[in-house]
């Protein structure tokens, strides 16, 4: 499998993780970090609502304003980052020299042997990824589990492959490669995640992390209890993730969605030719085609 074939299981997964919409409470400031720190551009815009792309055509993040909603505890299910794909580590490379000229902290940096990533969170807390995949062809697989670890980031190395063209914003290729979400129990989220909506599981971490794909990607989903075992959502009117969408190239693949969901008893319901959901961790997704 070489890089164009790897980036395709990603954009062309069925189904696709699709837009995550995020709750805030000054959209003002969190449209400068977006726009003017990650360099995203706006796809539409209203009073409350901002819809972002980096492409000009592909929404990746919506962000609703509500003053009123409380600061999301860090040990409550949700979010734990977006993590946006780039397509190439020269593109990886410029986001950190970037993010270095204008001080702006890292969480951390990492080489996950699939991928090379960067860590950081939004004025509100939210959790992010930056990351280039490696090669597909190096990734190392044992039956269906891949091999992914957690190193220091060879920074010096990444800066060797900058493109030397300065900081033009976001690639208009990236997409949000996975989501990572924090969940109350990991087999009550891998019944629903993998029995019902029909992800692969490719590598557990006892019963506190749990990464899940389709087509063998490294993963679309993380689902980790490090910081959320046993625990609630958040209040309902708080920051954070509100849902994300997974997208389906088609009608009939969406019912057997639904139909494994029901028999999960899992909570949906149908509006406005859309099925919303809620996993076993009280985080909503949206099933669209």
């Amino acid at each position: 499998m070489n890089k164009k074939e790897e980036w395709l299981i990603v954009r062309s997964a069925d189904p696709v993780i699709g837009t995550v919409t995020l709750t805030v409470q000054n959209i003002k400031r969190m449209l400068a970090f977006y726009i003017d720190v990650l360099g995203f551009r706006v796809y539409e815009q209203g009073q409350k609502k901002v819809s972002l792309t980096a492409d000009g055509k592909t929404v990746l993040l919506k962000l609703e304003e509500d003053k009123g909603a409380k600061l999301r505890p860090p040990h409550t299910t949700g979010l734990y980052h977006i993590a946006f794909l780039l397509p190439e580590r020269a593109d990886l490379a410029d986001v950190i020299k970037h993010l270095a000229e204008i001080r702006y902290p890292l969480q951390g940096a990492s080489d996950h042997d699939v991928s090379e990533a960067l860590y950081l969170a939004d004025p509100e807390g939210n959790g992010l990824e930056i990351y280039a995949d490696r090669d597909a062809a190096s990734w190392e697989w044992k039956k269906d589990q891949v091999f992914m670890t957690t190193k220091p980031l060879d920074i010096d190395d990444l800066l060797m492959d900058a493109s030397g063209t300065g900081w033009n914003g976001m690639p208009s290729g990236t997409l949000i490669g996975h989501i990572h979400l924090q969940v109350s129990d990991l087999e009550d989220a891998k019944r629903f995640y993998c029995d019902g909506i029909s992800f692969d599981p490719v590598l557990q971490y006892g019963s506190q992390a749990l990464f899940i794909s389709w087509h063998k990607y490294h993963h679309h989903i993380g689902l980790n209890t490090w910081n959320s075992a046993g625990a609630g959502p958040p209040e309902e009117k708080s920051t954070g993730l509100k849902h994300f969408t997974i997208f389906f190239s088609d009608e009939a693949k969406r019912r057997k969605a639904v139909a494994r969901l029901e028999k999960l008893n899992a909570w949906i319901i149908e509006e406005n030719g859309a099925i919303i959901t809620k996993d076993p961790s009280g985080i909503y997704l949206i099933l669209e085609v």
